[in-house]
């Protein structure tokens, strides 16, 4: 019997849809055999000069047999990878694996309508992704002179790249594996292709309407009145079948009559009618969508698969989609003017962005803006966020001159990796402050379709501050902050001048000031403002600005009781000019006024941030104090320590899943463990199991006397209190003595397996631990082992990659963390050692998912370098990480 052959399995974790360069978006899949025809129909169209860079040769149509060779492949030596749009591919990459196994040669072949987008870049990113996972490390191409784009394409991919002419032809070669270089090229290229997809549904040129209506208050209604009372620069179509005219315009009965090219179109048509419309503008070339209609989360499973389907298809015909259930856009700036959304007026123009997800707490950032007169540059509402994100907003406020700080509400993140690589970034420039609940992440709010994570408490808000995002708890804290991040200079220190015309408040302003880290001076609580305007104000500004000019001072926080003769605005106005003409932030308080945002009309906007409630104040000057710190840190790079063998745990780690199927953990032997670690410069104390008290006499000569004896249960083993651990035993009669004496002690607990360890130098236990996370990706946790991370959960948390400042924090973080810098009277440890084991942890977990727990407990660092005495370390099938080396949106 002829065993048929076996059809290779589709890599469907392949498949990505990606955003073009000029913002546009596409969808990447692995070629398949079914492909042969729209191969054909690709070649067909090629301009002779096309065909002629890709082959060498002019070649009219392709044989059977060439097509049967480039779209029937294994996925693993031979492979290619197409970019489609709707019913045709625009560009080819594919790889052959040569004789030397580790070595492929690449070609692409680009539409010649669509060359200049990009897809040559993307191709190479997916295709290196797809043959590093092969066991490919290098790539090589053969390219005639004159093909200059494809030239282009390899040599700014940030791939170190030898070349050399031979035959009238241009040999490539480089390293496929992730440089420093390659990724700053990758992530720049992403940042300028998303940011210009915003910049089209923020800045369209033209908007369109489907499904407006002349009923008085439907959404449709209302966001057409609105985009028209807004005075948008641009066309405006009202798409309806029915009505003749709405809110002035000519109506027309589908999209596909509307005149002219459409850059947005509003969606808020009833629920099933949307997938008609998305393929209807799809066909007419709308370039994005904002979808309106709720109802998808309402609607269970099949909710969130029509939900997919349509994010799906827009993205197919390079559309990008705000929505579902959005509450809409709104985009100040005087050349756009833009409000599609359910905001009743134009918000104030400023300098604050604005991002949120449901229409709900889009409506209330909207009103307490608006309340505290704070100005935005613009306001996105993602609703089910089931495509645009915050991300892609932070990357376009990056670019945006008139946004200065950033504001977003969060109920669900789907890449957090990449939300702090950008927001890493983005705040070296602009303040980034972000609300969330405390279970985001735990819980997903009804139509939000991402990971939920599985790591300690506190490890999200611990990724927040490595990026420098200033975290606050509400709504109302978010604008406190925002208020003084768009209107004053960032203070370049704690130091704080206190003023007030009451002692009692300015002390309890100052006590304040003190429980939030600040520095606050002796607080100047005897200003007389009762005694008219002509003195009271000249007395107020000298003595204020005296304060703020001292070297010690970086900010003020004036909290004032009402003062007769004397307005708020004329206070405020010299509040405000001592702030602008020192250069440093002021802050006011006035305690009694109803009214939380007074500003200082008629002056440079945004004007003085105000408070009706000293605590507030402080609170918010706190954390713009603390961002400032972290901005002013030294920016130092991911630096990877020396003597690490990251190909040799790679293969390691291959050898050892294979054949591991499934979602469970196998957690590897001690010689195995010690091994993988030894690759990265982690030696670990060894010791020996034993089952006789003859092998562990055997195993203590050979590690050498004074030796610990320790049972292997995890629980018991390092209890010296439950009898778990016998320390400094001598000799083999004691040895065998203790092996006696402790398996009568445990047997309450049970009977446990022992081994026998060398005698480590005395020192401070630590616990160092790594995980890999469903939502985060690698966690790495600090703490001082036994009661205070096992009771107290006192952990310290950062997600890798880890600069050192990162790893400096990381272990100074603990409340414990004092014992490590010398503690009633005890010396203090070696901290440099500390930290390069953290370092080299941060690494191997960052480097290898495959690797699903590293555990070391206890550390137990001295004053001369440390002891890992025991180490758990667990392997698994790991999930696709939500931030790889592939430029690709999250569905």
């Amino acid at each position: 019997m002829v065993e048929q052959p076996v059809e290779p399995e589709y890599p469907e974790h392949w498949e990505a849809d990606v955003v073009l360069r000029d913002g546009g978006t596409a969808h990447l899949r692995p070629m398949s055999a079914a492909d042969a025809d729209a191969l054909q129909a690709f070649h067909l169209a090629q301009s002779q000069n096309s065909t002629y860079l890709r082959f060498f040769t002019y070649k009219a149509r392709l044989s059977d047999r060439e097509l049967r060779r480039f779209t029937e492949l294994d996925y693993r030596d031979r492979v290619a990878l197409v970019i489609t749009r709707p019913g045709e591919i625009i560009g080819i990459g594919r790889y052959d694996r040569l004789d030397d196994p580790t070595e492929a040669e690449v070609a692409f072949n680009i539409a010649d309508r669509h060359q200049g987008r990009g897809l040559g870049s993307i191709l190479l990113e997916h295709l290196a992704a797809a043959a590093r996972e092969n066991g490919i490390r290098r790539f090589t191409a053969e390219i005639l002179p004159e093909n200059r784009k494809m030239l282009t394409v390899f040599s700014e991919a940030g791939y170190e790249v030898h070349r050399h002419f031979d035959d009238g032809v241009i040999s490539l070669g480089f390293a496929i594996d992730p440089t420093e270089k390659s990724r700053a090229v990758m992530e720049s290229r992403e940042h300028r292709a998303e940011a210009r997809s915003v910049a089209g549904l923020l800045a369209p040129r033209s908007v369109a309407v489907i499904g407006a209506s002349r009923q008085w208050g439907s959404i449709g209604n209302q966001l057409l009145e609105h985009i028209v009372e807004g005075r948008f620069n641009g066309p405006v179509y009202a798409v309806n079948q029915e009505a003749l005219e709405l809110s002035g315009l000519m109506t027309y009965g589908s999209i596909g009559a509307v005149p002219g090219p459409v850059d947005l179109a509003i969606i808020a048509v009833p629920y099933a009618e949307v997938p008609k419309v998305v393929a209807e503008c799809g066909d007419a070339g709308v370039k994005g969508l904002l979808v309106a209609t709720a109802g998808f989360a309402d609607d269970g499973a099949r909710g969130l698969a029509r939900q997919r389907d349509l994010v799906r298809r827009a993205r197919a015909s390079g559309m990008r989609v705000v929505g579902p259930a959005s509450l809409g856009v709104a985009n100040t700036r005087p050349e756009i003017s833009l409000n599609a959304s359910m905001a009743p007026a134009m918000p104030r123009r400023g300098g604050l962005g604005l991002f949120s997800q449901s229409a709900a707490i889009g409506v209330s950032l909207y009103a307490a803006s608006s309340r505290r007169r704070v100005g935005l540059s613009s306001m996105l509402s993602a609703g089910n966020r089931a495509d645009v994100s915050g991300n892609d907003l932070m990357q376009y406020w990056e670019d945006d001159e008139q946004t200065r700080a950033c504001g977003l509400y969060l109920e669900s993140i789907g890449n957090p990796r990449k939300f702090s690589r950008i927001c890493r970034r983005l705040a070296r420039s602009k303040p980034v402050i972000v609300a969330k609940s405390d279970v985001m992440g735990l819980r997903l709010p009804p139509g939000h379709a991402v990971r939920t994570t599985a790591a300690p408490g506190g490890a999200l808000d611990a990724m927040l501050r490595q990026a420098g995002v200033i975290r606050v708890e509400t709504i109302e804290e978010l604008l406190d902050v925002a208020q003084i991040v768009d209107s004053q200079p960032l203070p370049g220190g704690p130091g704080l001048a206190v003023f007030s015309n009451s002692l009692a408040l300015g002390k309890v302003v100052a006590d304040s000031a003190v429980a939030y880290g600040l520095n606050p001076g002796p607080v100047s609580a005897d200003l007389r403002l009762d005694s008219g305007q002509s003195v009271a104000l000249p007395e107020l500004r000298r003595r204020l600005l005296g304060a703020l000019l001292q070297d010690t001072v970086h900010a003020a926080v004036v909290t004032l009781l009402p003062a007769r003769g004397l307005t708020v605005e004329a206070i405020a106005q010299v509040l405000f000019d001592c702030s602008r003409e020192s250069g440093k932030p002021v802050v006011a308080a006035f305690t009694g006024i109803l009214d939380p945002s007074i500003y200082v009309e008629g002056l440079i906007e945004p004007g003085l941030p105000c408070y009706s409630n000293p605590a507030a104040a402080v609170a918010a000057l706190a954390a713009v104090v603390r961002y400032a710190q972290w901005q002013q840190r030294e920016q130092v790079a991911f630096a990877e320590p020396a003597g690490i063998d990251t190909d040799a745990v790679a293969a390691r780690l291959d050898d050892l899943l294979h054949g591991v199927d499934g979602d469970g953990l196998v957690r590897l032997d001690q010689p195995t463990a010690a091994e993988l670690l030894a690759h990265y410069g982690i030696t670990v104390l060894e010791s020996v199991p034993f089952s006789t008290a003859d092998e562990a006499v055997a195993g203590a000569d050979r590690l050498g006397w004074p030796v610990a004896l320790k049972t292997m249960d995890a629980t018991l083993r390092h209890r010296l209190d439950l009898g778990g651990v016998r320390l400094n035993i001598e000799d083999a009669a004691s040895l065998r003595r203790n092996i006696s004496q402790m398996t009568k002690v445990l047997e309450p607990f049970g009977r446990f397996a022992m081994e026998v360890q060398s005698m480590a130098a005395v020192g401070q236990s630590c616990t160092l631990r790594a995980i890999e996370d469903p939502l985060l990706g690698p966690v790495v946790s600090f703490g001082l082992a036994g009661d205070a991370v096992n009771l107290l959960g006192d952990w310290a948390h950062r997600i890798p990659p880890l600069t050192s400042a990162d790893v400096a924090d990381l272990v100074r973080s603990p409340q414990a963390a004092r014992k490590l810098f010398g503690y009633e009277g005890l010396p203090a440890v070696d901290i440099a050692a500390l930290e390069d084991l953290a370092a080299r942890l941060a690494v191997l977990k960052d480097e290898h998912p495959e690797i699903a727990l590293v555990e070391f407990s206890p550390v137990l660092v001295g004053r001369d370098g440390f002891r890992i005495l025991a180490a758990d370390v667990r392997i698994g099938n790991p999930a696709q990480r939500t931030d790889s080396a592939r430029r690709a949106m999250i569905s």
